[in-house]
C-alpha cells in the first residue's frame, strides 16, 4: 500500500455549494495545511433554484442541464479552496437531486414530483456500498456530514447523512464485501453545526449597523431554528485565514447563491467571524476539547 498524508478528511455532501456554505474554510484550511482532503458529493443539484435570470434556461424542467453546469461551478470551488480531490457518489449522475418543498413550520421536506433516480429514494444499501469503497480506499481518519436532520430537512442531506453514517459502520465489518478493499474504522464522525451564540452576535451586529435586510426575517433575539445550541457543539475550526478562499468558492457557486446577497453584505469583521469559523457536533470519537472547552482540530487525539 502507497503512503498516504498522516491526516485525511472524508467530507460527504448533499449538492455542489453544500460543501462551501457549511465547511469551505474548514476544508481549505486543512488542504492548504497538507492533509488530504476529500469531497464526495451525493447529487449534481439537478433541483437547485437558478439565481441567474440567463440561465434559467438550464432548469430541470426545461434543458435539464444545471447539474452539467453546477459541476463546473463546483471544479471552480474546488480550486478556490485547494482541494483537488473530489468525487461523486456513484460517478456523476447516479443520484439526482430529489427536490424539497417547505413546511408550513419552516423546514424542508421531500416533494412528489421527484425523478427516478432521486437520491432520497435510493436503496440504502446500495449508495452505501458506494462510499463503502472510497473509505477503505482512502482510510480517513476523520469524516464530516449532516445530522440526522440534515440541518434544515432537506431531503438529500437527509439521506447524505444516512448513506454516510451507514458506509463508515459497513467499512469496518470484515466481513462485508472484502473485495472492496481491507476493512478501515473511521476514528472520528462530525456534523456540521452553526454557533448558536456566535451566530446571534452576528446579527446583533449587523442589525446594529442598521442593515436590517440582511437575513431578513432572522431576530438575533429570537428562535434560530437552524443554529446549535453552544452546548451541543464538541469543535469549532478557525479557518478565518482562509476566509477570503471560502468567499471565492461561494462566488464560483453563482446559479445559487446571490454574490450581492446576506454572505457577502457582511462587514470584514463580521463577515471572517461568519464565514471563516466553522462549527461541529462529534458523532463518534473522543473529542480532545481545549481551554474553552471546544476542539480547534478535527484530528486531535488521533
Amino acid at each position: 500500500m502507497s503512503e498516504k498524508p498522516d491526516r485525511r478528511l472524508l467530507l460527504v455532501h448533499a449538492h455542489p455549494d453544500d460543501e462551501s456554505i457549511a465547511t469551505g474554510a474548514t476544508m481549505a484550511k486543512y488542504a492548504a495545511e497538507g492533509a488530504a482532503v476529500t469531497l464526495v458529493t451525493c447529487t449534481g443539484g439537478e433541483r437547485g433554484e437558478i439565481l441567474v435570470p440567463e440561465l434559467t434556461h438550464l432548469a430541470h424542467d426545461q434543458e435539464g442541464k444545471l447539474a452539467e453546469h453546477r459541476r463546473g461551478e463546483l471544479a471552480e470551488a474546488m480550486k478556490a479552496l485547494g482541494v483537488t480531490d473530489h468525487r461523486f457518489l456513484g460517478g456523476f449522475g447516479r443520484y439526482s437531486d430529489s427536490g424539497m418543498v417547505w413546511h408550513e413550520d419552516g423546514h424542508a421536506i421531500v416533494g412528489e414530483d421527484r425523478p427516478d433516480n432521486a437520491f432520497w429514494d435510493a436503496d440504502l444499501t446500495e449508495a452505501a456500498t458506494l462510499l463503502v469503497e472510497v473509505i477503505r480506499k482512502l482510510r480517513p481518519q476523520v469524516m464530516v456530514t449532516y445530522d440526522q436532520f440534515g440541518s434544515y430537512g432537506h431531503p438529500d442531506h437527509i439521506q447524505a447523512h444516512r448513506v454516510a453514517t451507514y458506509a463508515a459502520h459497513l467499512a469496518a465489518v470484515p466481513t462485508y464485501r472484502p473485495d472492496l478493499g481491507e476493512p478501515w474504522e473511521i476514528a472520528k464522525i462530525y456534523w456540521t453545526s452553526l454557533s448558536e451564540s456566535r451566530w446571534r452576535r452576528s446579527l446583533r451586529a449587523i442589525r446594529d449597523a442598521g442593515d436590517s435586510t440582511t437575513f431578513e426575517g432572522m431576530d438575533p433575539d429570537g428562535p434560530l431554528p437552524m443554529a446549535t445550541p453552544d452546548a451541543d457543539l464538541a469543535a469549532e475550526v478557525d479557518g478565518t485565514a482562509y476566509a477570503d478562499q471560502k468567499v471565492a468558492a461561494l462566488h464560483a457557486h453563482r446559479t445559487q447563491i446571490e454574490v450581492d446577497g446576506p454572505f457577502f453584505a457582511l462587514s470584514n469583521h463580521v463577515g471572517n467571524q461568519v464565514l471563516g469559523v466553522e462549527s461541529f457536533r462529534i458523532a463518534k470519537g473522543t473529542p480532545v476539547p481545549g481551554p474553552d472547552g471546544l476542539e480547534t482540530d478535527l484530528f486531535a487525539g488521533i
